[in-house]
């Protein structure tokens, strides 16, 4: 994995061949060109980082930092970052696809300081990519949506002192998109396996409770869109469903789309004549939000 620590270098490659970029990632930026906090070793697992898509025509100013699953063990990079960075270039947005640190080598808090350091990131460098910086959302899949969602609820306004400028401006996305995402630790809907990945065998209670976000959200919690299917054997639609639900009692506008059937990890699903028609719904979303410009196909 190429590495880069000055942002002007990155710019360059960037726009020098957009025939190119839009199919793939033009360069992969470290969160922490000095080192991750509580990093344990000096190899890429131990760089969190973001691989950058960007559209052959950005359009809008609007950015979203993707956060794949992978159940805290791994990241699917493909299905749940790239093809969905291949989906927002089509419509002018640029993508930031995140590699979090992960079980067994990391527990918390790391995945989930990797996401906020991703929105941060991406927001004080907004200018270096003609990004908006009130035009910033999450994407995370199953695990990536804990991730996601943890940042979505959990955020603050800055640091204005912090001797590194990233650190200072805020980590609250504009919006966040969440499908099929691991949103509860409660050992009743929780993944199994995403719980102990993260919080270990035995959590601390206060944790658990902390990082079930369905009891994290308030007034100020982005916007957002939740897609899930019924018959999840995976993460149960609860995840969804309690989370929404606390987004109506705090008065924050979102949508929800249930799908009967699909299992787990479907991606874009765009070989299922069903559920790929949960994004077109999330097309239209963001078309309604602005966050696709109305002139993108």
């Amino acid at each position: 994995m190429e590495m880069v620590r000055g942002l002007g270098v990155i710019v360059l490659c960037l726009f020098s061949s957009t025939a190119s970029v839009a199919a793939s990632p033009s360069k992969t930026l470290l969160l922490w060109p000095d080192g991750a906090p509580g990093a344990v070793g000096t190899t890429d697992a131990d760089k969190p980082s973001l691989d950058v898509y960007v559209p052959a025509k950005p359009v809008g100013g609007s950015a979203v930092v993707i956060a794949p699953g992978g159940g805290y063990t791994h990241l699917s990079l493909d299905r749940e970052g790239a093809e969905a960075a291949q989906w927002l270039n089509e419509r002018g947005v640029i993508a930031f696809v995140l590699h979090y640190r992960f079980s067994p080598r990391y527990h918390y808090p790391a995945p989930i300081l990797d996401g906020e350091r991703a929105v941060r990131y991406v927001r004080a460098h907004a200018a270096d990519f003609g990004i908006d910086p009130k035009r910033i959302g999450i994407w995370g899949f199953s695990a990536g949506g804990h991730v996601a969602s943890s940042v979505a609820t959990h955020f603050d306004g800055g640091q204005p002192e912090a001797a590194d400028p990233v650190e200072r401006v805020s980590d609250r996305p504009d919006f966040a998109i969440l499908a099929y995402g691991v949103l509860s630790m409660q050992a009743e809907i929780a993944n199994p396996g995403s719980r102990r990945n993260l919080l270990g065998g035995n959590p601390d209670p206060a944790l658990v409770e902390q990082f079930s976000n369905e009891q994290q959200v308030m007034r100020d919690t982005p916007f957002c869109f939740l897609f899930h299917t019924g018959a999840d054997p995976g993460v149960p639609v609860e995840n969804s469903m309690r989370f929404y639900a606390a987004l109506r009692r705090a008065g924050v506008p979102a949508e929800l789309h249930i799908f009967e059937q699909g299992k787990h990890g479907v991606g874009l699903a765009q070989s299922d004549p069903q559920l790929r028609k949960w994004t077109d719904l999330l097309d239209g979303w963001m078309r309604l939000h602005g966050w696709i410009a109305s002139t993108q196909p």
